[in-house]
């Protein structure tokens, strides 16, 4: 067994316009003093990285890594949500998802997704470049506006959604894999990709495409009421990357999983601070490590009750209560007889 890695934090969530915020040497500092030993980059932000230079610059990657080295800190991953979110989306939410990509391609979807494509292209380059072997994103939804069946949906529609999506990740996979990288897809709702099913039919239409992973995120699970704890027994060959969040699900007479359109302070389902929800981190942690999993832990802050400097503040400790140093012999070791043939076949009177 290995131990796990951590604590890390999710920088995504806490850029912003003030100071220690608004720039990597502050916001670095400032996650270092909390006691965190790992920071995953959002990649469309360029306060924190210019993701086409460190996809042609090594000696900007080894400038980077050293600059955060010096404040004792790593690189978990890099993270492409907002960008593999516009591999694929469905015309219904175009307005929006425009927000995560440069103006010149609003507007054109195909241009967009063109844009989002050779920005993954350069994330396989530029995590290589890093010495990364893991990579952190979403998939893009294109069946998503079709998950509850009503009014029946046509015959095929979700397999033709899949083999597209599939189809559309194959060569930026292939290319992840060039480089010696994972990509790990968060699993959520609002993409395709949001549960083991789904998951599973993704990589069926890959031909089992060995960079095709995950990056496993419980609160999501806690949300849709499916076993998470299940979920790592059934996948952890493919879970390569772990986002520490949490979560509670508290339905009532009135709303359950769907919520009834509720902002997320008075949802049934809701992200909360860790050790503010339901997870059971504790089984998780045990759960990895029982399986080798030997990458990181990364906080992933989203609360709808708790400040963020607060949740920040709280969640290194937090992860590195539920870092297990495993072992590295069986606790029964003292009382061990040895090797040899002959006396087992005695006390198995053979």
């Amino acid at each position: 067994m290995k131990t796990i890695k951590g604590p890390g934090i999710f920088l995504a969530q806490f850029l912003g316009d003030e100071a220690p915020f608004n720039s990597l040497d502050t916001i670095a500092d400032y996650m270092a003093d909390l006691g965190y030993k790992g920071i995953q980059l959002p990649t469309w932000d360029g306060r924190v990285i210019d993701l086409k230079q460190a996809a042609e610059s090594k000696t900007y990657c080894d400038e980077l890594k050293g600059k955060l080295a010096d404040k004792g800190l790593e690189i978990t991953e890099l993270s492409t949500h907002l960008q593999g979110q516009l591999i694929a989306s469905h015309p219904a939410y175009d307005t929006m998802y425009d927000a995560f990509a440069p103006a010149e391609v609003h507007k054109n979807e195909p241009a967009r997704r063109e844009w989002a494509k050779n920005q993954l292209l350069y994330a396989a380059k530029a995590s290589k470049n890093l010495g990364l072997s893991s990579h952190v994103g979403f998939s893009g939804a294109l069946a998503w506006p079709f998950l509850y069946p009503w009014p029946q949906r046509p015959a095929g529609l979700i397999e033709t959604a899949f083999k597209e999506l599939a189809s559309r990740w194959k060569p930026i996979l292939d290319e992840f894999d060039n480089n010696g990288v994972d990509y790990c897809y968060e699993l959520h709702p609002g993409e395709d990709l949001y549960d083991g099913t789904t998951f599973e039919m993704f990589v069926d239409y890959l031909g089992g495409h060995s960079r095709a992973n995950i990056n496993y995120d419980p609160s999501h699970f806690v949300l849709q009421s499916l076993d998470y704890l299940a979920f790592i027994d059934l996948y952890h060959d493919r879970i390569k990357a772990f986002h520490v969040k949490d979560a509670e699900f508290n339905p009532t007479g009135k709303q359950g999983v769907y919520s009834g359109y509720a902002g997320w302070a008075n949802r049934a389902g809701r992200f909360r601070s860790l050790g503010d929800g339901q997870v059971d981190f504790g089984a998780i942690f045990s759960k990895l490590s029982q399986y080798d999993y030997d990458s990181w832990a990364v906080l992933e802050w989203e609360c709808c009750i708790k400040s963020s400097e607060q949740g920040a503040a709280e969640g290194a400790p937090f992860i590195e209560s539920h870092i297990i140093q495993v072992a590295t012999r069986a606790f029964d070791d003292f009382a061990a007889t040895g090797a040899d043939e002959a006396v087992n076949r005695k006390v198995l009177g053979i």
